[in-house]
């Protein structure tokens, strides 16, 4: 199973940056979605053998998620039940028989850390929808996670420290996720491995550069390490500020 997630930042723009043909080329039987910035009506994507399904922020042109997937699932859900977080269209739950699939766009904590607070909250209430899952069954929660967990996820961690994205207090949150009965997929794979990003600032050419960080993940349920075969970041693929991500497990 190939389960790909990318932050289009405006599925409406990238559009006209080559998504159409990524989407056939990777043929992925889920395909996650994060900032979309888009309302109902606004878009109809013609994706012939995929089931589609939307969040939209209640703020227009705003955050956003969307999944698009070949088997139906047996149940899905929207936000993760708490008035405080509903309404910014971050999270989609699919249930199958087997495991969950969330995909999630956390908060950034903003320019000055001016949402941090509330970002601190949301990694709680987070971390406790997703181990009430994890109780019933195996977990995969995919998206821009809006945190580099350590120095080796960015390119300048010394100048970057405690910026927004690389505060110990956001690191600190992910450290408590990874302790809770979750992998970080990636890693698992590539424990070492530098210089590997999934964001990179539009400004001061940072993609040619590769001053990057790496913010993008795909996260599982302890149980599922030995159902995964690897997990990759696409670098090579443009149309938003970030690339897509992908995991390959077999269910």
């Amino acid at each position: 199973m190939k389960i790909i997630s990318w932050n289009v930042n405006g599925i409406r723009a990238c559009l006209g940056k080559g998504f159409s043909e990524f989407f056939r080329e990777a043929d992925a039987d889920i395909f996650c979605l994060q900032e979309t910035k888009c309302q109902e009506g606004q878009i109809l994507l013609d994706l012939p053998g995929y089931h589609q399904y939307w969040n939209y922020a209640e703020k227009k042109g705003y955050s956003g998620t969307a999944v698009f997937v070949k088997q139906e699932p047996v149940r899905v859900s929207y936000g993760i039940g708490r008035e405080a977080f509903d309404h910014e269209g971050r999270v989609i739950t699919l249930e199958y028989d087997r495991f969950y699939l969330v995909t999630v766009y956390t908060p950034n904590s903003q320019e000055g850390l001016k949402r941090l607070d509330y970002r601190m909250e949301w990694e709680d209430a987070f971390l406790t929808y997703v181990k009430s899952l994890d109780a019933h069954k195996p977990v995969i929660f995919c998206g821009d996670l809006n945190v580099a967990h350590k120095e080796i996820d960015l390119k300048n961690p010394k100048t970057n420290h405690q910026n927004a994205g690389f505060t110990d207090q956001e690191r600190e949150k992910m450290d408590r996720v990874l302790s809770s009965g979750f992998v970080d997929s990636f890693r698992y794979f590539y424990p070492d491995l530098e210089q590997v990003y999934s964001w990179w600032s539009y400004r001061f050419h940072a993609r040619e550069k590769n001053a990057g960080w790496r913010i993008d993940y795909f996260i599982c349920s302890e149980s599922l390490t030995g159902a995964m075969t690897d997990s990759k970041i696409l670098t090579e693929v443009y149309g938003s500020d970030h690339c897509p991500v992908e995991l390959d497990i077999d269910l």
